[in-house]
């Protein structure tokens, strides 16, 4: 089997797998500390924040040898995504939705990369989120479009879960929720994404209008 033709079919999965791999890592070896507890030990998955993974201090005062990790990880997640959208824009005809759904994957893309900047994290949560939550409402109404009954579902309850969460981020209400709703969010994206990538063909959009 060539590399270079698995590797171009298979590149949205393997930079996923790789993406939560190094996010494991980095949760192993998160000194400690959390929003709600400075001295808990290591890092949980329902009080911490994937952020909290980024920052050169941990929040109990340690140095955070999770950042390396969980930048990389951070950065191939958001690379893996925003790829899928771009391949998902090439299977639709409809320019209205393809050209919105590509441009809007690259910005998922700078966006992703731009986060692990300490300076620019606050800034760039802010434009990631706009542009995330408008990317996902334009595949939403396009896969509603669709044969993809499965990916509809999923589609919709990630649209809905992502909006809870944006309104429980920039209302600053619920916050004890939100480390749990950030995880979900990014589960349902990662196996709508997969769907996507593996699920759909460009037939599936030929009765999307134009």
């Amino acid at each position: 089997m060539e590399l270079k033709p698995f590797l171009k079919k298979h590149l949205v999965l393997v930079g996923l797998l790789l993406s939560i791999g190094l996010l494991l890592v980095a949760g192993f070896v998160y000194p400690g500390g959390s929003p709600k507890n400075i001295d808990a030990p290591g890092f949980s998955w329902t009080e911490n924040y994937i952020s909290n993974l980024l920052q050169p201090t941990a929040l109990n005062g340690m140095d955070n040898k999770a950042k390396p990790y969980g930048i990389m990880g951070v950065v191939l997640l958001g690379l893996s995504s925003g790829l899928a959208f771009v391949r998902l824009a090439r299977k639709v005809k409809s320019k209205k939705y393809s050209v919105v759904i590509k441009y809007l994957g690259i910005l998922l893309i700078l966006f992703s990369s731009l986060i692990t900047i300490p300076s620019l994290h606050d800034m760039m949560v802010t434009w990631s989120s706009i542009a995330t939550l408008l990317l996902l409402f334009y595949v939403t109404i396009l896969l509603l479009q669709s044969k993809l009954q499965v990916l509809k579902s999923i589609a919709v309850g990630l649209l809905l879960v992502s909006y809870g969460a944006a309104y429980l981020y920039f209302f600053r209400t619920g916050l004890d929720y939100l480390p749990i709703v950030q995880k979900s969010i990014h589960i349902l994206e990662i196996i709508l994404i997969l769907g996507l990538d593996y699920g759909s063909t460009q037939s599936d959009f030929d009765t999307v209008k134009s």
